[in-house]
């Protein structure tokens, strides 16, 4: 069962905290490899579990992260010279970028690795292994069919009135807390001439910045937020599959979509952690992962209408150095101290 508890409250210490840990495979496995990732352990489990069936002797410890706490256990492991995991995922993939850049992962080559597109990996140390949109959810019982936003600027349509029933009940990523929230807030920044106007809507209405997945869309469930924007759609579509109050939309006038960025920490790669790799890029691989809607490749969304039809608008996150530009520490700075100025209430 998709757990709601997709996000954890983080230790009041500047240290980064684990969120969760599980053990997967037998015991006595000769082989335990230890992958550290955003990725909730309900939803990635299932793959786990499929590539250990094709490992026999094979272990993984699995820990769980928030993307900033990830990204900074993992610079300090890189500096240090330790090899504290053996495969490392995050949703930050702009932070991933940064690591590769800092000669934070060793070099993987095989045939599976090869066949992956150019946009979706890097230097081959850097691999995409999902797909996922980023996508507005919303109440099915709250808000009513003829006011469900299909793009941007139908929310600023919703929001526009001085007495809109929406004004403090849209909600969206925190990005000072989430590493991916502060992603996808960035690339709208560069994509989208909404940008301004909605960051304006946001401040003026009183959006709700919150950390997490479960926080967002159990929000939303629960009718505290009537619309949820930019959540990451693998989440929500988990969780629409066993809850019919959560509505799911794919931007028409554009859906950033992402793929988890995967690294094998260097300077060397244990081959158990290699054959990992090659599994989740492998075609068993992203059919196992699209069980759990970390392969998205359309299909009608929950507003009804047919998120195929989207292909278009679908603009996917390439793994390359042009990712710098958003964890540059002056621009890093200047984009969260704007943030800061809309949600300051």
């Amino acid at each position: 069962m998709i757990r709601f508890a997709l996000c954890f409250l983080l230790f009041a210490s500047a240290a980064p905290a684990q969120e969760a840990v599980q053990r997967f495979g037998p015991e006595d496995a000769a082989v335990t490899l230890r992958l550290r990732t955003t990725t909730d352990i309900a939803i990635f489990a299932p793959t786990v579990e499929a590539f250990l069936d094709t490992a026999p002797g094979v272990a993984i410890l699995y820990e769980q992260w928030g993307s900033n706490d990830l990204y900074a256990l993992s610079r300090e492991d890189c500096a240090s010279g330790r090899k504290a995991a053996d495969i490392i995922i995050s949703s930050a993939v702009h932070q991933m970028v940064k690591l590769v850049n800092d000669r934070c992962a060793a070099s993987w080559r095989s045939p599976a690795t090869q066949a992956v597109p150019s946009g979706l990996k890097w230097r081959d140390e850097l691999w995409g292994i999902t797909r996922e949109p980023a996508v507005m959810v919303y109440n099915r019982a709250l808000v009513p069919p003829d006011e469900v936003p299909l793009t941007r600027f139908d929310l600023l349509d919703l929001l526009r009135p001085q007495d809109s029933r929406y004004a403090g009940r849209v909600a969206t990523y925190d990005i000072e807390a989430s590493g991916l929230g502060f992603l996808f807030a960035f690339i709208d920044s560069q994509e989208a001439s909404t940008f301004g106007a909605l960051m304006e809507t946001f401040a003026r209405t009183g959006a709700i910045a919150t950390c997490c997945s479960a926080e967002i869309i159990g929000g939303v469930i629960e009718g505290d937020y009537l619309i949820a924007y930019n959540v990451l759609g693998s989440y929500a579509r988990s969780v629409a599959a066993i809850d019919s109050r959560l509505g799911i939309v794919e931007p028409r006038d554009y859906t950033v979509v992402l793929s988890r960025a995967a690294m094998l920490p260097g300077p060397d790669v244990r081959p158990e952690a290699g054959a990992f790799l090659d599994y989740l890029v492998s075609t068993e691989g992203k059919i196992a992962m699209a069980r759990s809607f970390l392969i998205s490749g359309g299909g009608e969304d929950e507003s009804g209408s047919d998120a195929s039809d989207n292909e278009t608008a679908r603009r996917p996150i390439r793994l390359s150095p042009s990712l710098l530009v958003a964890v540059d520490q002056a621009n890093a700075t200047r984009f969260i101290r704007r943030w800061r100025e809309v949600f300051a209430q």
